[in-house]
């Protein structure tokens, strides 16, 4: 068999797994196997990759300007909340899971920052395999055509099926890939693969034209999300990594909220932020959130 067929057939093989488990929503893969107790001093080498809702763009002080990281995103607050011995954060905003292997302008290859040495590994990426950035301005502008229904979902379903959720089962063997690649880099690290906070109301309900999609459009927009958190959790488990749930903890804090509630800024940011995105105080909470699983000793050794 040729690596071509072979990447085709577990490329087909994930696609029928996670499409099952999410059309059924029959998924119980929450549970992961503990990982060993950290054979060091209580020090670690942490290395976080991840796209833009790791990095922070916006968020005061911005530290990598090719990369609009900011040294308020969550990987540096676990950082400093962690006895660390070595951090390295290669997040970049605008990563796909192809940034993993390849340059992103002058940045190198996000795995070379691993080694064998590292003892934590944070990982978060895939919404841009989806098409966060697309979907949010498909669904501008189709919702400022019809405020009052759900012209996104039609469109994304014009063809007889779901596109967004053949693309999320389609990005999964991508993420299994990444997840694989990072154990072989880093053998001895703990992993944790961490999901996407919560965009929207998370009871369906809209906001328009604050957040300007039809109002129809929501509940599918959310549940799309949910759909990625899910894949994502599937294939962590697969691989015995932690899964970070991010969206559970920021529930009540999404970008349709008052300015004073919100944790995600809506589309015209009223805090330093990139539209669509964490705030300093997302960030805050995605790291509480890694800093639990982390405690609870989660994540593949």
């Amino acid at each position: 068999m040729t690596n071509r067929a072979r990447k085709q057939g577990t490329s087909r093989k994930w696609v029928g797994l996670v499409g099952a488990a999410l059309g059924g929503c029959a998924l119980v893969a929450g549970s992961v196997v503990p990982a060993s107790a950290h054979s060091g001093h209580g020090q670690v080498r942490y290395v976080a990759l991840g796209d833009s809702y790791t990095s922070g763009p916006l968020i005061p002080r911005q530290v990598d300007a090719s990369c609009a990281r900011s040294d308020q995103n969550y990987p540096s607050l676990v950082a400093e909340r962690t006895r660390v011995d070595g951090f390295v954060d290669v997040s970049c905003s605008g990563a796909t899971t192809a940034e993993m292997w390849q340059a992103q302008g002058a940045n190198p290859p996000q795995l070379d920052a691993l080694t064998r040495n590292t003892d934590l590994v944070t990982v978060q990426i895939g919404g841009n395999d989806v098409g966060f950035g697309s979907i949010i301005s498909t669904c501008a502008r189709l919702g400022a055509q019809e405020p009052d229904g759900n012209p996104c979902e039609r469109s994304y379903r014009d063809a007889g099926y779901d596109e967004l959720a053949l693309t999320v089962a389609r990005t999964a063997p991508k993420i299994d890939r990444v997840l694989r690649a990072v154990h072989a880099r880093a053998p001895h690290a703990r992993v944790l693969l961490v999901g996407y906070p919560d965009l929207l109301p998370d009871d369906g309900t809209g906001c328009f034209p604050d957040v300007p999609f039809a109002r129809g459009d929501f509940r599918y927009l959310r549940d799309t999300e949910k759909r990625l958190n899910l894949m994502l959790r599937l294939v962590a488990a697969w691989n015995r990594v932690g899964y970070v749930d991010t969206y559970g903890p920021t529930v009540g804090h999404d970008m349709c909220k008052a300015p004073e509630d919100r944790w995600i800024e809506p589309l015209k940011p009223s805090a330093p932020a990139a539209p669509a995105h964490p705030n300093a105080r997302g960030e805050a909470a995605m790291a509480q959130a890694v800093l639990e699983t982390v405690g609870r000793g989660h994540g593949r050794r």
